[in-house]
């Protein structure tokens, strides 16, 4: 098995960021309430949209931290 082989098999602390995105998300007591609203739309709802593209930076900065 060559370096390059071990090393992208490996463990890194990035990953704790995707621990963070599913915490966050299977959590729904920490946003489950109506206020604040933005724009007239309760906080449940905004709150998981912002997630998606918060959750979407935090991929992209695992995948260009762990990639080779």
């Amino acid at each position: 098995m060559t370096s390059a082989q071990r090393k992208r098999g490996g463990w890194s602390w990035w990953y704790l960021l995707f621990v963070v995105q599913f915490a966050v998300a299977l959590w729904p007591t920490f946003y489950n309430r109506v206020e604040p609203t933005l724009m007239g739309v309760p906080f449940f709802y905004w709150f998981q949209l912002l997630w998606v593209m918060v959750s979407a930076v935090f991929t992209a900065v695992v995948y260009f931290a762990t990639s080779d």
